[in-house]
């Protein structure tokens, strides 16, 4: 089962770390990153994790499952033509196509989701609709053959989604268990609607 995930720079290092870690426990899985750009480093949007990605998005003609994470540099990429046609080319071939967070952009612009009810990240939810997609504020929403995720987090509970249609429901929660995935925020404050007005106005400091 050949999955794969596209990084670029500034990408949002949890949206392909927390589902890598999940789907690189399913049984004959081998999960591999490709650079959007030249093969080597590729730089996080915190800044301090660098990975070297040996090959290109360009190299890779089919895959079972595609996974496209989220981050600032999406950006940019929703207006590469080679890179979204890209998108829709290996979309042609998988069993799932799935995204994290604003990564839901990415194939919102390559006309993936066209009158698809999809999730992002709460503050992307006008740029998803503007890509034809209805905006649905849930934590995984899953469509025919394409699954995306709201913000960074739920990519970890998309990719379980995934681990269950991909084998059944019993690895999956075993590859649960294996990562103790048994989440208790100490905080209340995980989605906009439940986020004090201090939190709100906290969150536009941070970069």
């Amino acid at each position: 089962m050949d999955i794969v995930i596209p990084l670029f720079d500034d990408f949002e290092p949890l949206d392909a770390i927390g589902p890598y870690q999940v789907l690189g426990h399913l049984p004959g899985a081998a999960v591999r990153f490709v650079a959007v750009g030249e093969r080597g480093r590729v730089t996080d949007s915190i800044g301090g994790m660098r990975l070297d990605v040996p090959a290109r998005y360009a190299e890779v003609e089919a895959c079972d499952v595609l996974l496209v994470p989220g981050g600032h540099g999406t950006r940019p990429l929703a207006g590469d033509a080679a890179f979204l046609d890209w998108l829709r080319r290996t979309h042609a071939t998988t069993r799932f196509t799935a995204s994290v967070c604003t990564g839901a952009l990415l194939l919102g612009a390559a006309g993936l989701l066209d009158g698809l009810a999809a999730t992002t990240h709460w503050a992307a939810a006008r740029e998803l609709a503007a890509h034809g997609a209805e905006y649905t504020p849930e934590r995984v929403v899953h469509r025919g053959r394409i699954v995306t995720a709201a913000g960074v987090s739920a990519g970890i509970d998309m990719a379980l989604r995934l681990a269950a249609l991909l084998t059944d429901e019993t690895t999956a929660r075993a590859i649960q268990l294996h990562a103790e995935y048994d989440p208790r925020p100490p905080f209340d404050s995980g989605s906009w609607e439940k986020a004090s007005p201090a939190v709100r106005e906290r969150i536009k400091t941070l970069r």
